[in-house]
């Protein structure tokens, strides 16, 4: 799997349709419209996120590992 930043995730939800609630320290928090899904995203300059972190993110937000 490749490793992306919080930045590059950010992005990517926002291409998506998440939008972006809050913001609480280093954590961007995004929401659906219409869901109680809520997704926090660690954007910690450009760092990786980890593989663990990456990979529940993507089931919740239905993202492909092709479209990373």
């Amino acid at each position: 799997m490749k490793a992306i930043s919080g930045k590059r995730l950010c992005k990517l939800l926002e291409q998506r349709g998440w939008v972006l609630k809050r913001v609480q320290g280093s954590h961007y928090i995004y929401t659906q419209p219409g869901s109680a899904a809520r997704i926090s995203v660690p954007v910690h300059a450009n760092t990786a996120l980890k593989i663990g972190l990456l990979r529940s993110v993507m089931k919740i937000a239905d993202i492909d590992e092709s479209e990373l």
